[in-house]
């Protein structure tokens, strides 16, 4: 037990003399490795999920300017621009994400879910497939995204 103490300590030390944090389970996630995530990024992020969207956005942009390759940012904000109904501008942010990560399980979800919003329920599967292809032993993103798209047949029968 106490090699494991030590060998555990030791990593922790190593982790967070090169920077890397543990995991936050309050925190967002940072796909890109290369940037830190920044204040802006992280005060959007509460205000998005706080439902203050507009003031998610300003600090969102913000984020984009200082992390212009972070997929996250771009989805948190193509998530709020579709909470106030600005369904092209949400797009325009998912596809974003989508094309920094291809995989990247929330924008998936929310590209998916918009697709439902405009009735495109094709598009909103071809999402639904990747994340069963990413998500290998499942995961909220699919449940969510395939829980909406049964919803949206049945509201259609």
């Amino acid at each position: 037990m106490k090699n494991f103490q030590f060998l555990l300590s030791v990593f922790i030390v190593i982790q967070l003399s090169l920077g890397v944090t543990l995991a936050d389970p309050t925190s967002t996630d940072n796909n890109d490795k290369t940037e830190p995530v920044s204040v802006d990024y992280k005060n959007g992020s509460i205000a998005a999920y706080n439902g203050k969207f507009q003031v998610a956005i300003k600090h969102l942009e913000r984020a984009a300017r200082i992390s212009p390759n972070n997929p996250d940012v771009y989805n948190l904000l193509g998530y709020s621009h579709r909470k106030l109904d600005q369904l092209e501008k949400a797009f325009d942010y998912y596809w974003k994400a989508l094309k920094l990560d291809p995989r990247h399980l929330g924008a998936n979800e929310y590209i998916g879910e918009l697709y439902l919003r405009t009735n495109n329920l094709k598009k909103a599967e071809e999402h639904l497939a990747v994340l069963d292809d990413v998500c290998l032993f499942g995961c909220d993103e699919y449940d969510d995204l395939k829980d909406a798209i049964e919803k949206y047949k049945k509201s259609r029968e």
